[in-house]
């Protein structure tokens, strides 16, 4: 039983982490609504190192590019072949991206582990999702690609991201809905979302393994049950990538927008 429970937890989480629906809302809604009770912190960094392999695989071309292009600074014949790379460029991008969301995450810290705690929240924050989602559909379709995107757009999409730590607010819907809104191309900007996702998840997973590693010395583990939720988030993960971008390429964000709409109206309706 332990291990179905590791599976539906890993698939809610590898779904909602990369569909603009809220993977934290739905896993507090979860443990809310149908008893899932989360065995603990440790349980939830191997769900994001599930979702991290996911985001790493579909787009593992381009980041191996971007790898590359830094590389390349040790060699000094390719520092001008570097200077004018599109992934050099897309690998700045992400990083000043996401200052602006480890400073909100840092800043708000206290405040983002209360609002775990009521549903109330969540659902107020999944009508929020739905309305970003739903203008960021109507919007005339943007053509900057990655070679027109500024500093500016960058720090405004990790405002965004800074923004969805706060459970109901998607972190997939915020982040391509701000670069939708700085006219980025649609691709351009789930690509962009997605990669931007990986510091994040990483950075969010490390500092829980530090916790870990202070309060858990010793403690038995039981690897299988971690590894079923990894396999599980993982290749969740890879369906809702792919799922999403032809979805969000088809002009299908509204789709989204009147599930959370209707979601978070149900999770106000039993929480008042």
């Amino acid at each position: 039983m332990n291990y179905i429970k590791a599976a539906l937890i890993g698939l809610i989480q590898g779904l909602t982490e990369f569909l603009p629906v809220s993977s934290s809302g739905h896993l507090v809604l979860a443990q809310r609504l149908l008893g899932i009770n989360m065995p603990g912190v440790t349980f939830e960094v191997f769900l994001h190192v599930g979702t991290l392999i996911s985001v790493i695989w579909v787009f593992r071309e381009r980041l191996i590019n971007i790898i590359k292009s830094f590389l390349v600074l040790y060699k000094k014949e390719e520092r001008a072949r570097f200077a004018a790379s599109s992934d050099r460029r897309f690998g700045l991008l992400l990083i000043v991206a996401s200052i602006p969301t480890a400073f909100i995450a840092f800043l708000l810290n206290d405040f983002i582990e209360s609002a775990f705690g009521s549903s109330l929240f969540v659902g107020i924050a999944l009508l929020i999702t739905g309305g970003l989602l739903w203008v960021a559909d109507t919007l005339p379709g943007g053509n900057k690609d990655i070679a027109q995107t500024t500093a500016l757009d960058a720090i405004l999409i990790g405002v965004f991201q800074g923004i969805a730590i706060f459970p109901g607010i998607s972190r997939s819907g915020a982040t391509i809905s701000g670069a939708l809104f700085r006219k980025l191309d649609k691709r351009t900007a789930a690509e962009f979302s997605f990669l931007l996702s990986i510091p994040a998840i990483l950075g969010g997973a490390l500092v829980e393994v530090i916790k870990i590693s202070r309060d858990a010395a010793g403690v038995a583990m039981d690897w299988l049950f971690y590894l079923v939720g990894i396999v599980t988030a993982a290749a969740a993960g890879i369906f809702a990538i792919r799922f999403f971008i032809k979805l969000l390429l088809r002009d299908r964000l509204r789709t989204f927008a009147v599930y959370c709409w209707l979601v978070g109206v149900f999770v106000i309706i039993i929480t008042l």
